[in-house]
């Protein structure tokens, strides 16, 4: 199984960026997928999450109306679409897949694998 993440790089505030992470040895329509996100000194957090089917987005507040979680189930790929950069979004991104049915998305444990991480660093 491989998650691969891209699309990081180096921005000023206010610019955008699309982030991707392709899926590779599981069957990807079947995982919810989401995006979380570790700045240096702080702790995982939820970025975003969506269903399977794509039918239903989840967003942590500081990223809500900025960035847009969506899927492609044909390429096996998830993206996250980021706008309106602010330098407290540097971080490195990771995509991440589960297959808990129940999951609220929002929990780092229930998530059966993870992408290496992308590193997006935004500039003031």
């Amino acid at each position: 199984v491989q998650l691969q993440a891209s699309g990081g790089g180096l921005v000023r505030a206010g610019d955008s960026l699309k982030l991707s992470c392709q899926a590779s040895g599981i069957t990807f329509r079947r995982y919810h997928m989401a995006w979380f996100r570790q700045a240096p000194g702080k702790d995982r957090e939820f970025v975003a999450g969506i269903s399977w089917s794509g039918g239903r987005t989840y967003y942590a507040d500081s990223v809500k109306g900025r960035f847009t979680i969506s899927r492609d189930n044909a390429k096996n790929t998830v993206y996250l679409q980021m706008s309106s950069l602010k330098t407290e979004d540097t971080a490195v991104y990771y995509c991440a897949a589960t297959a808990n049915y129940y999951t609220d998305y929002r929990t780092d444990y229930e998530y059966d694998y993870w992408g290496q991480g992308t590193q997006v660093t935004v500039s003031s």
